[in-house]
Formats: C-alpha cells, sequence, structure tokens
C-alpha cells in the first residue's frame, strides 16, 4: 500500500512508525506553502492520504479533499501525534483490524 502525507514540515519518527504498518511507499508534501496547491494532483498509485490538520491551511485542505474525492481514495485526518494518527489508521488498514 501506498500513503500521501499532507501536512508538518517534519515527519521525525512518523515515517518510520507508518511503514512498520505496513505502507511501502510514502509521499511527503508540507501543507504551508499555498504555491504548491495550485496544480496540485494526487500522484498515481497512491491508495490512501493522511492529512496532518495542525499543519495545513484551508486552502489545501480544499483542494486535497476535492482532488481525493474526484480519483476515490480515502482520506484520514488526525493531529500530528502517533497516536493519533494509529487510532484514526487502525480501523481503515486491514492488517491493524
Amino acid at each position: 500500500m501506498s500513503l500521501m502525507i499532507i501536512g508538518a514540515d517534519n515527519l521525525g519518527s512518523i515515517k518510520k512508525n507508518v511503514k512498520s504498518l505496513g505502507f511501502s511507499q510514502i509521499t511527503h508534501l508540507s501543507g504551508r506553502k499555498k504555491s504548491k496547491f495550485r496544480n496540485f494532483q494526487i500522484p498515481i498509485g497512491v491508495d490512501m492520504i493522511l492529512v496532518m490538520t495542525d499543519y495545513i491551511h484551508h486552502t489545501a485542505m480544499n483542494k486535497v479533499k476535492q482532488e481525493a474525492k474526484d480519483n476515490d481514495i480515502d482520506v484520514i485526518y488526525a493531529r500530528r501525534s502517533w497516536s493519533s494518527i494509529y487510532k484514526k489508521l487502525e480501523n481503515r488498514v486491514p492488517c491493524l483490524n
């Protein structure tokens, strides 16, 4: 499975923890610069999107939400803490159930 993480400048150990859950490819995009989201498109092959809600501006959030809806991709919204992310992922990732 592949995961796109949007928001947060630095992922720290989150990237390693997410990989341990079975995500083989992880793409990260900071959610601070509006210019990055003008022509935003979700890369081909992304299975799920994780949005860090405390590190993304509203314009980017709306653009991501619309792109995900158009491409029928699951979006998970979580704060930038591993406990919050894990709690949201455990209901959506098959190997965690």
